[in-house]
Parts: structure tokens; C-alpha cells; sequence
């Protein structure tokens, strides 16, 4: 038989409707959960080393480990030191990929 459109597959009576409701935002707490209290990266020797100038330069106001300051070294990628987008890059920060295909789109 057919499916037309604007038909469903499987009908759900409201009882269950609510019970796949409630599961679904059971699994987007428990998700939320789990990532809001994975510890953050440690920033390696070679980061704090290649990376000191720059980011007193243009993200100092940004706390160390943050969301922020990831945020702000991502915005100045063109005006870091090469030595510092290596250490990014063995930190695993950035891949290398990301950081060629912003040197050939100019960004």
C-alpha cells in the first residue's frame, strides 16, 4: 500500500505522545548535563608559549580555558604567529584543514 503524503506512518494516541515528549527532553538534560560539567582542556606548555603575545594582544580580557576566548583567538586567526597556530593545531584546537582552507578563502 502506498504512503500519501500527509499521511502517518504510526498514529500515537496522546498517553503516548506525552511519554515520547517527556523522553525526548529527558534526553536533552542528561545531554546538556553531561557537556556543561565536562572539565575544560588544559592548555598545553607550547600554547602558553606560542601563544602568550597573541593573546595579550588582541583576547586578554577573556579568561584562560574559556568559550570566549576560543571565540576571540578564532577571530584573529589570520594576525596569530605561525608558531602559535601550530601549537593550536598539536593541541588540537584546530585541525590543519580548517586552518589551510582559511588561508585560501582569504578569512
Amino acid at each position: 500500500m502506498p504512503i500519501r503524503p500527509g499521511r502517518r506512518l504510526v498514529e500515537l494516541n496522546r498517553e503516548d505522545a506525552v511519554l515520547w515528549g517527556l523522553m525526548a527532553a529527558l534526553v536533552m538534560v542528561c545531554g546538556y548535563a553531561c557537556l556543561s560539567n565536562a572539565e575544560p582542556r588544559k592548555i598545553t606548555e607550547d600554547e602558553k608559549k606560542s601563544c602568550a603575545e597573541a593573546y595579550h594582544k588582541y583576547c586578554g580580557e577573556y579568561g584562560l580555558q574559556s568559550n570566549a576566548l576560543r571565540d576571540c583567538m578564532d577571530r584573529n586567526g589570520r594576525a596569530l604567529p605561525h608558531d602559535c597556530i601550530e601549537a593550536l593545531i598539536d593541541a588540537g584546537e584546530v585541525s590543519r584543514s580548517e586552518v589551510e582552507r582559511r588561508k585560501k578563502s582569504g578569512k
